[in-house]
């Protein structure tokens, strides 16, 4: 099937959009097509940035070998972040949207090198800090074109808990870490 790259996305609402975009955990298998993958990035690059600085950088990791690497290190930092919930919830009066949310993660973690595309937003460092009030903007604009353009997203952190050896392994300058700042992981 061709996809009009220029035209898909173009007629959600905004409002609309900002309403419906949620986290999707559960991707699908299949391929994103490059050009695809081109139009959320550059989606990510309207958002504003103090002074114009622009400090964003994306990296889109679609190799399978590469995403089972990213994911299995993510289910080792995943495995310890959700421990303290998972205990949480074996009490009786655990919230049962709570069980779902939990269940949603654990299948984003087993199945994440199955996520055909993992799309990490890194940011230039000011004075040795991250410009999250600049690269926020930057992963919602791309998670609402996701949405725009039919692909599932989800927005995580916790491939930090490998931060260094991540950024080192996907190329990235000392100054332009993913670190504290967000990857959206798993367009499908």
């Amino acid at each position: 099937m061709d996809i009009d790259i220029d035209a898909i996305g173009e007629d959600l609402p905004l409002l609309e959009g900002i309403r419906t975009t949620r986290a999707i955990r559960r991707l699908k298998p299949d391929p994103v097509p490059k050009a695809l993958i081109r139009k959320v990035c550059e989606a990510g690059t309207f958002a504003p940035s103090g002074g114009n600085r622009q400090p964003w950088q994306f990296v889109a990791v679609t190799e399978p070998a590469r995403r089972a690497w990213v994911a299995e290190r993510y289910r080792k930092a995943f495995a310890d972040y959700i421990a303290p919930a998972l205990e949480a919830a074996k009490a009786p009066d655990f919230p049962e949207s709570g069980r779902r949310m939990q269940r949603a993660a654990l299948h984003l973690a087993e199945h994440l090198h199955e996520a055909p595309v993992h799309l990490f937003v890194a940011g230039w460092t000011r004075h040795g800090q991250p410009q999250l009030q600049a690269l926020m903007p930057a992963v919602q604009n791309v998670l609402l074109a996701c949405r725009a353009v039919g692909l599932g997203a989800s927005l995580t952190t916790v491939h930090r808990a490998f931060g260094e050896e991540i950024d080192a392994w996907l190329g990235l300058p000392e100054n332009c870490p993913t670190q504290r700042s967000s990857s959206v992981v798993g367009s499908g």
